[in-house]
């Protein structure tokens, strides 16, 4: 599925989509200060360009618990509400700091399955502009080893993009 944006049709190669989709992303977004408006539109910019994303969003970092992840905006069914770091592959990329591409998501020691329905999963660490983790963008999928280097890299690539520079 080649989703249009603003009548721009994307590539139907992933890497490529990738690239179009930041710049429409950053180009919907630009100027934009609010954080929840950012989240809410990449979910939906990325739940509606790859057809394998079953549920997709962000567990925010708990400004009152630390070292807690808390449900964001997202498109899919109902997720965790809150996500302790280092527990599942959300709560393993906050701690570690580190993108987890998980092929088999049932084999994942410790992983929360919010919706029994999903099969992999990559999960992309938020940093602002100071290099402070925000959040953790969450992407499942129905389809086992949906997700692959290229993923990896071109949701960071957005994230950079979107959240680390200043508005």
């Amino acid at each position: 599925m080649a989703e249009a944006f603003n009548s721009v049709v994307l590539p139907g190669e992933k890497a490529a989509r990738y690239a179009a989709l930041a710049e429409e992303i950053a180009a919907v977004l630009a100027g934009e200060p609010s954080r929840v408006a950012r989240m809410a539109t990449v979910s939906s910019m990325l739940a509606h360009t790859f057809e394998t994303f079953f549920w997709t969003g962000f567990y925010v970092v708990d400004p009152e618990k630390p070292r807690e992840l808390v449900v964001g905006p997202y498109q899919g069914s109902l997720g965790c509400l809150r996500i302790a770091f280092g527990r599942g592959v959300c709560g393993t990329a906050a701690l570690t700091g580190q993108t987890q591409v998980v092929a088999d998501v049932h084999a994942f020691p410790g992983h929360i399955a919010c919706d029994s329905l999903s099969a992999s999963e990559i999960v992309v660490p938020v940093r602002d502009a100071d290099g402070q983790l925000i959040a953790v963008l969450d992407v499942d999928s129905t389809e086992p080893a949906a997700f692959d280097q290229v993923d990896a890299a071109g949701l960071e690539a957005i994230l950079t993009r979107i959240f680390s520079t200043a508005v």
